[in-house]
């Protein structure tokens, strides 16, 4: 992409309750147009009201957000921040509204999500499209900046996450301990096309999952298994599933585990909920040990590397990478098309 000159920075991401009367319509807009039953949105409910009907995601937000604003003001980055959410409030388009009357017009989107694929990437430049139609004229243009699956910043703190984890388990059990990473599970045939090449999402986190597995020098061996699926149960999605998964390690006689959550950036409802009841349950259930890893968060070096994406595109830097794997600053089209929807009935 040529240089272009930004005006503004913009935090995008996904959105939660944050009272007990959210939780619902909250629920509604994620599954908006899916057809999913009542009675299922209020299963999912049940997770968010045994935390009071609060998700941690957007005081996570608020505060990546300070992090960021603090770290731009340090090292000269002129640019004014803005969030997002695509599912609850602040929502994207009251921000692109905003931008728009502060005189915003061209403007950058970080999404806090370091994959490809439909929901972790392509959504967000769909959420963009539809909050600039609302706005109408005058809408700011923004560009989201790349995917950083493989970026330092991200893979250190996953790293040091994993060593610090380690420490609280029995270093006598140390040879039947195992480092187990876990991401969003995706329906298997979204898997298959995140991406122009295909399998962009489960190739990245394979990479992200080897590069931290070097960089903690945890010397365990590893599996990268999936979490939060949801959808019909017909309907075949990447496994196997952290639970399971456990379960088939205890009967190989493996002791303890440590759980890295690499497809997240900070500890939200999805981690918590999954890793630390679920999951931890699992565990305690079949006599393993569990210690689960926490996510970047505001680790200085993942609010660096918000500044440092943000000067690859108004500086051109050089781009900071572990990996190997392709990344763009655009995706090319055609790139992971939306899963495949049930007809509605009658239709």
């Amino acid at each position: 992409m040529d240089s272009v000159a930004y005006d503004a920075f913009v935090l995008l991401s996904f959105g939660g309750p944050e009272k007990p009367d959210d939780v619902m319509p909250f629920l509604r807009n994620v599954v908006r147009g899916r057809g999913v039953p009542e009675e299922r949105l209020a299963e999912v409910a049940e997770h968010y009201l045994h935390f009071g009907g609060v998700s941690p995601i957007n005081q996570q937000c608020r505060e990546l957000l300070a992090a960021v604003r603090a770290e731009f003001a340090a090292h000269g980055v002129t640019l004014p921040a803005y969030w997002g959410n695509r599912n609850w409030h602040p929502m994207l388009e009251d921000a692109v509204a905003q931008m728009r009357d502060d005189g915003v017009t061209h403007a950058l989107g970080f999404a806090t999500s370091a994959y490809g694929g439909y929901s972790s990437c392509k959504q967000y430049w769909e959420d963009i499209a539809r909050a600039r139609a609302k706005v109408g004229p005058g809408a700011p243009r923004i560009d989201k900046l790349r995917q950083f699956h493989d970026h330092p910043g991200f893979v250190e703190p996953h790293a040091d996450a994993v060593r610090q984890a380690l420490t609280t388990l029995d270093p006598a059990r140390r040879g039947t301990t195992r480092l187990v990473f876990t991401a969003h599970s995706i329906p298997a045939s979204m898997a298959a096309t995140a991406g122009p090449d295909g399998g962009r999402y489960e190739a990245q986190l394979t990479e992200t999952a080897t590069l931290v597995h070097a960089a903690a020098a945890a010397d365990l061996p590893w599996d990268l298994v999936w979490q939060s699926r949801s959808g019909p149960p017909q309907v075949p999605w990447l496994e196997p599933d952290i639970n399971d998964h456990l379960t088939a390690l205890a009967d190989k006689g493996v002791t303890d585990v440590v759980v890295s959550p690499i497809g997240f950036v900070s500890d939200h409802l999805e981690v918590i909920w999954d890793l630390d009841n679920e999951a931890a349950d699992t565990a305690a259930g079949l006599g393993l040990g569990y210690a689960r890893a926490v996510t970047p968060g505001t680790d200085p070096r993942f609010v660096t590397m918000v500044r440092e994406l943000v000067e690859e595109r108004t500086a051109a830097w050089s781009r900071d990478r572990l990996g190997t794997l392709p990344v763009w600053d655009e995706c090319p089209s055609p790139c992971c098309p939306p899963p495949q929807r049930p007809a509605p009935r009658g239709a």
